[in-house]
């Protein structure tokens, strides 16, 4: 087998996996795109974030095709997927999409609305500049403090 594995179909499945090594969780959820980085899954299977079969996942737990997840997501939703395929390399997106089925049932009504109005809400921002000044805001403060007055 060549070091990227084997690509083989059986029973419908994708397999994607170097000798029939069970990829870990972490692993398996940045190689399905899940997550954006494996210490990201690293992290969220050791802050409680992701169940398998309904028990709390470590990021060194091996994950079986027919596997369900549970992950937290923000605002405390739940995305629910089951394993269909293996792989324990980086793969191209469409394929990995292929690795899991989403089974998470679509938001309640007023879920909707919370999500629509947090989303409305926008991400918090500081008010006003943190930090040392730019350069822009540098020479706003200089000309106030020769007396200049304000921006030209």
């Amino acid at each position: 087998m060549s070091k990227t594995g084997v690509r083989d179909r059986f029973a419908g499945r994708l397999r994607l996996v170097e000798n029939g090594a069970v990829p870990r969780i972490d692993v398996w959820l940045d190689v399905a795109c899940l997550f954006k980085t494996r210490s990201e899954a690293q992290r969220a299977c050791k802050g409680g974030k992701v169940t398998l079969n309904g028990h709390s996942a470590k990021p060194h737990r091996e994950v079986k095709v027919g596997d369900v997840l549970e992950i937290t997501r923000t605002l405390g939703r739940r995305q629910r997927v089951v394993v269909e395929g293996l792989a324990d390399h980086h793969i191209p997106k469409e394929e990995a999409k292929r690795l899991y089925r989403d089974t998470t049932p679509p938001p309640s009504p007023e879920e909707q609305a919370l999500l629509d109005l947090m989303r409305l809400a926008g991400p918090r921002r500081r008010p006003g500049p943190v930090g040392s000044p730019d350069k822009r805001e540098r020479r706003r403060l200089r000309s106030e403090k020769e007396g200049r007055g304000g921006p030209r």
